[in-house]
């Protein structure tokens, strides 16, 4: 836990007690919601699902004080294309939501079986793949991809490193989201972030402050393999990981050892 003096600790976890009550009240609805969806277009389920990661920011920024800046939005392209991002806590799956066009995710099929975030999932159509068999996930990812983006002109979500990393950890980055822009022959989208810093990973507080997110220029395959382009992601996000952490409280000592070193007092 970071740390913070009593009192200010004692307001913090008033306003995340307040920021659950919201998720609590709010997953309910929306997951029931979600299945009397089924009969209408693909489109207007989207749309009225991902309402409820707008009520989530909206909890972030008001009642805990969770901000976010961006730079690198002239970087989307205007085309369906994928994105590659770093995955450090859940704020991602929720923000990224307002920073690109509709778009449906790459997860583990064992998160349909969860109630309501489940029937959330399926009905916004995410490309549910099988992680413990590697044959039948690259399949499902290049099957699903292909008609998410062709037929429904989706973006698709992708973490390379698969699950999320605490800030200051990298982990081993797949090469998924550069074989399915390879595939289809369109843009991989890098984006770097520090929401570690202040969303730490399994833990009941998210702290206020601003989150930096950078959106990269996009990447086009142009016939190379999707090992060279999972290493182009690798090294750009990367490279910008190191630029922009080291400020928030769940900072890693090292990046905040460098930080220091570079804007010295």
């Amino acid at each position: 836990m970071a740390d913070f003096p009593g009192v200010l600790m004692l307001i913090l976890i008033l306003r995340n007690i307040a920021y659950w009550l919201i998720v609590t009240l709010s997953v309910p609805v929306f997951g029931t919601l979600a299945p009397l969806l089924l009969p209408f277009p693909r489109r207007f389920r989207h749309y009225v699902v991902s309402r409820w990661a707008f009520v989530l920011m909206w909890g972030l920024r008001h009642v805990i004080g969770l901000n976010y800046r961006v730079t690198g939005a002239e970087n989307i392209p205007s085309t369906p294309s994928v994105i590659a991002c770093k995955h450090q806590s859940g704020w991602e799956t929720l923000t990224l939501q307002a920073m690109f066009p509709p778009q449906v995710w790459v997860a583990k099929k064992e998160l349909m079986w969860i109630p309501f975030l489940g029937w959330g999932l399926a009905c916004i159509n995410s490309i549910m793949i099988d992680r413990k068999n590697k044959a039948s996930a690259n399949r499902q990812l290049l099957e699903q991809g292909r008609e998410r983006v062709e037929k429904d002109g989706f973006w698709i979500v992708v973490f390379p490193e698969g699950t999320r990393m605490p800030a200051g950890k990298r982990g081993k980055y797949r090469p998924g989201a550069a074989r399915l822009a390879r595939e289809l022959d369109i843009p991989l989208v890098p984006v770097a972030h520090n929401s570690g810093e202040f969303w730490p990973r399994n833990s009941f507080l998210k702290y206020p402050g601003e989150i930096t997110v950078v959106i990269g220029p996009p990447i086009m395959p142009d016939g190379r393999g999707p090992e060279a382009l999972t290493r182009e992601v690798e090294n750009w996000i990367e490279a910008r990981q190191t630029e922009i952490s080291g400020v928030g409280p769940f900072a890693s000592a090292e990046d905040k050892a460098r930080r220091a070193v570079a804007q010295p007092a």
